[in-house]
């Protein structure tokens, strides 16, 4: 009976033995990473690593966002002094408009843009040649501003490409970082309205009861306006104009 006894205990140990041989072979084939988190050793240089790699990951972010912001604001100053530049050289137009192509006070306006520094070119010739409704003849600036562009010839150039290469007027705006701006009359609606000239007169007539009142309808002129930094012509602005005169 003792000897039973004895030959289950030393199955016993020897299945115990070999149990712990194939537990001591198996830790032996894991890997080095995984037996260290195994037995939670270097777990702290591993936390330690991921966080940094979180915390880099913000920091690389934050810095991105306060240069992207810089930059775009950058943008938006450049755009918008563009813009103004565009809008001043609208105002001009403008005022040319007013000459209605005269050669007298379209010479004198031009005197007073050289005056102030602002180099006007005009570009328009005596190739752009119009008829208004009542069937009179028109060439060169004149020519846009009092027919319509129905009748314009071949030399008026009703298309717009900014740049040296197209524009009617031409002006320097600025002081230091200068803007240029090319400006382009596209199209004309003609109408029957014309240049103020105040009362002739010392009162304003009153209408007969038979009279009949004319209508006024103004020209309708498309403007093409592009304006440039001198220094960097990537610096630009582009505006559409519906004016009424």
């Amino acid at each position: 009976m003792k000897k039973t006894v004895d030959r289950k205990q030393e199955t016993a140990d020897s299945m115990q033995g070999e149990k712990s041989a194939l537990l001591l072979a198996d830790k032996k084939s894991l890997s080095a990473v995984y037996f260290l988190l195994s037995t939670e050793k270097g777990l702290a240089l591993v936390m330690v690593l991921v966080l940094s790699a979180i915390l880099l990951a913000l920091m690389a972010g934050l810095i991105y966002m306060v240069t992207a912001g810089a930059r775009m604001s950058g943008y938006q100053k450049r755009y918008r002094t563009a813009v103004e530049a565009g809008k001043g050289g609208a105002d001009i137009v403008y005022q040319l408009i007013g000459r209605r192509g005269d050669p007298v006070p379209t010479a004198s306006f031009s005197d007073d843009l050289n005056d102030a520094a602002l180099n006007p070119v005009f570009a328009v010739t005596d190739a752009c040649k119009g008829t208004s409704g009542a069937g009179d003849p028109y060439t060169g600036l004149a020519a846009k501003l009092n027919t319509s562009s129905s009748t314009w010839s071949e030399g008026c150039d009703k298309t717009f490409t900014a740049g040296p290469s197209s524009f009617d007027m031409r002006l320097d705006l600025g002081v230091g970082n200068t803007y240029r701006v090319y400006a382009k009359i596209v199209d004309t609606v003609e109408g029957n309205s014309g240049p103020d000239e105040g009362l002739t007169s010392k009162g304003v007539v009153s209408a007969n009861s038979g009279e009949v009142a004319v209508k006024s309808i103004p020209f309708l002129y498309t403007l093409e306006l592009e304006s440039e930094s001198a220094a960097n012509p990537s610096e630009r602005a582009k505006l559409s104009v519906l004016y009424l005169y």
